[in-house]
């Protein structure tokens, strides 16, 4: 029962917007804001060059042009557009990084796998296992 004139799965959050507390969504967001919290969604993030982000990030899919300082988790695929800042570590199944981006933190990027692995969307964790360095056939 959609209305006329209207997209259902297009959410739009400009720059005059400031939120305290977590963001869920699906579909798409582009979210230029500024927001003290997470940001989830089972759809596509868009984040506008005014954007601030202070907390975590799952979603199936990001464009990021503005600032962030927490972890970023997309179950497919990562763009940093030039300019951007990322504070945190990355998760992400495909990763594209444009000339000119600030990123400070560590990236797994795995293309044959879902890159929410550990169920929790937080990739802060330290990696388990004596093993994790050493090349396949080493020696233990």
């Amino acid at each position: 029962m959609d209305k006329p004139n209207s997209n259902p799965g297009r959410n739009v959050l400009s720059s005059d917007v400031e939120i305290k507390g977590e963001i869920k969504f699906s579909g798409e967001l582009t979210f230029d804001g500024k927001i003290e919290g997470e940001i989830r969604g089972e759809g596509a993030l868009n984040l506008g060059e005014g954007s601030v982000v202070n907390g975590n990030v799952d979603t199936q899919s990001a464009v990021i042009r503005g600032k962030v300082n927490g972890n970023v988790v997309a179950k497919d695929r990562l763009e940093l557009k030039a300019k951007t800042e990322l504070f945190g570590d990355i998760r992400a199944a495909k990763l594209s990084i444009e000339e000119g981006v600030t990123f400070v933190g560590r990236a797994e990027i795995n293309p044959n796998k879902i890159a929410a692995s550990t169920g929790n969307g937080r990739i802060n964790e330290p990696v388990k296992g004596p093993d994790v360095l050493k090349p396949a056939g080493a020696g233990r």
